[in-house]
């Protein structure tokens, strides 16, 4: 019993809100016994201003690590001030040259991955990072798989998962200690009016198939502050697996129906063949453009894989570390008022 969730008793569960305990349960790490640890940990950070690779760098710089994030000098510059305004150091690299990359990952203790992107980012420019971290001699490399448990997948289920599978291989063999962490679906995805699972006009929540199906959800800033402790420690196994919290549709309605004073139901269009079946013919007509991440059918892809349970992960590591404080789907929907104005 080592999920936080309400459904899982004996963990640690906090409200939702991003900075809630950050600062005391970490000073332990720098204060312990009156003696001052002197050696920061060096961590390499690519795709840091991105959303999560922002919450990984706060995480980092909260438990006092020597930060620095790699950014391509004709991406986005959005967050690197404030990055720069939390203590984290910026090295404009291009992803396409592994001595350069290598040079900024010389003496770092970990290089951390939250590069977003199609197969040129997930495959080739990961491959650029994990083959300068090892040039550099970087003990440590965590990849870019904060997702579902795309192991458990057949190929062509998910066009962006088969991306991660294939760099996945790539990373067989490497002279490097590699660390996934696998986290379910983004919990803060229930707040985007894009994304279907909750159906406010008509007071429903979508599934496909059975309304009891469990699907697994971590807040985004949640996953990178376990990311933060993952890349502090040096003891951690291939695979990591996190989940803030597990909750059907017919388990999503209620909340929303107690959150929301109106009365949720499930709404089943049909069977997960039907769903795949419209997710083949969206994807024919409406295919979006060939760099777009997220056209409507990869949403699609993504929900599938959820409700069809084949992705839903075993034994948990929530345990782990005990500064985590797990956000309950309730705790965020609360906190995010998704359903204040509507």
């Amino acid at each position: 019993q080592r999920l936080g969730s309400p459904a899982f008793p004996g963990t640690t569960m906090r409200p939702a809100g991003r900075l809630t305990s950050l600062c005391l349960p970490h000073a332990a790490r720098f204060f312990s016994h009156g003696a001052v640890q002197t050696k920061r940990s060096r961590i390499v950070l690519a795709g840091a201003t991105g959303q999560l690779g922002f919450d990984i760098a706060e995480g980092l710089t909260q438990r006092g690590a020597d930060v620095t994030a790699l950014i391509r000098p004709l991406g986005s510059n959005r967050n690197v001030d404030v990055l720069r305004g939390m203590g984290v150091k910026t090295v404009n690299v291009d992803f396409k040259d592994v001595g350069d990359v290598a040079k900024a990952c010389e003496h770092a203790d970990c290089v951390v991955s939250a590069l977003a992107g199609l197969r040129e980012v997930v495959v080739d420019h990961q491959t650029t990072l994990v083959d300068a971290a090892i040039m550099a001699g970087v003990p440590r490399f965590i990849p870019s798989d904060f997702t579902i448990d795309f192991t458990k997948l057949p190929d062509g289920s998910n066009r962006n998962l088969d991306f991660r599978r294939e760099f996945l291989r790539r990373l067989d063999g490497k002279d490097i200690k590699v660390t996934s962490i696998l986290c379910g679906a983004f919990m803060d995805l229930l707040a985007d009016p894009n994304v279907p699972f909750i159906l406010h006009k008509p007071g429903r929540t979508l599934c496909w198939g059975s309304a009891d199906q469990a699907l697994e959800f971590t807040t985004r800033s949640n996953v990178g502050h376990f990311t933060a402790e993952a890349a502090l420690d040096a003891s951690t196994p291939r695979f990591l697996y996190i989940v803030g919290d597990k909750v059907s549709a017919r388990d999503l309605a209620a909340i929303a129906s107690e959150l929301s004073g109106r009365h949720f139901t499930p709404l089943r269009p049909g069977g997960l063949r039907l769903f795949e079946l419209l997710i083949r013919v969206t994807r024919l007509v409406a295919p979006g453009a060939a760099d777009e991440l997220y056209p409507a059918w990869q949403g699609m892809q993504y929900m599938h894989n959820q409700l069809s349970g084949v992705a839903e992960m075993g034994v948990l590591d929530n345990a782990r570390y005990a500064s985590m404080q797990w956000t309950s789907v309730r705790a965020f929907l609360e906190e995010a008022a998704v359903f204040a104005q509507r």
